[in-house]
């Protein structure tokens, strides 16, 4: 039992990747998801990491909204959210999305959980007054929360076929390590500022 002491006594910080099929890894083995990735990315920094993936495919903001409370349970150190691409894919109202992400934001500062916010941008074949509305959510929570914001999740992914799965949507494995590649240093920023303010 000696042993296994120290091990434990450097618990690794655990990191709730929140999203739908973005994030579960719709369409590729589990080792190429992005929580996957992601944390194959950050050990290999040198950082103590374990990724939870939390995605659904399909969910909406409303579906992560009611499902978060309990995703929470597994006690994140961190949280990554990726939510809404499915309420654009849907044409919802932005206003409702705004509010559901802006919920979820409350809840998790009411725990004090470093949150990184990824955004979304609307199909661009709703109109300019839709796609106007939806894409400023994502900066005007990260002002309101003062959280950071990754601001968009496919960006150097969307539209490239070679990163792209059958579908045209969902990225393959070489577009997951494009978004890992690019998202990493936010989470170790995010991962040091936690360490510095002495909570981890």
């Amino acid at each position: 039992m000696l042993a296994v002491l120290p091990a434990q006594a450097d618990q690794p910080i655990r990191i709730l990747a929140f999203g739908d099929s973005l994030t579960s890894g719709y369409g590729l083995p589990d080792q190429d998801s992005f929580p996957s990735q992601l944390e194959r990315a950050l050990t290999a920094t040198g950082e103590s990491v374990k990724l939870i993936n939390g995605g659904v495919a399909g969910d909406t903001s409303a579906g992560g909204l009611a499902r978060l409370d309990w995703s929470l349970a597994d006690k994140p150190d961190l949280v990554i959210l990726e939510l809404g691409s499915n309420d654009g894919l849907r044409g919802l109202d932005p206003a409702a999305t705004h509010k559901n992400l802006a919920q979820m934001l409350t809840r998790l500062a009411q725990d004090r959980i470093p949150t990184l916010l990824v955004g979304m941008k609307a199909p661009r074949n709703l109109g300019t007054d839709y796609v106007s509305a939806f894409d400023a959510i994502y900066e005007d929570l990260a002002r309101e929360f003062h959280v950071p914001l990754d601001p968009f999740y496919l960006e150097g992914v969307a539209g490239d076929p070679a990163l792209n799965q059958s579908d045209g949507i969902h990225p393959n494995a070489a577009g997951v390590a494009v978004i890992v590649k690019r998202m990493a240093p936010e989470i170790i920023a995010l991962i040091k500022a936690r360490k510095d303010t002495g909570s981890g």
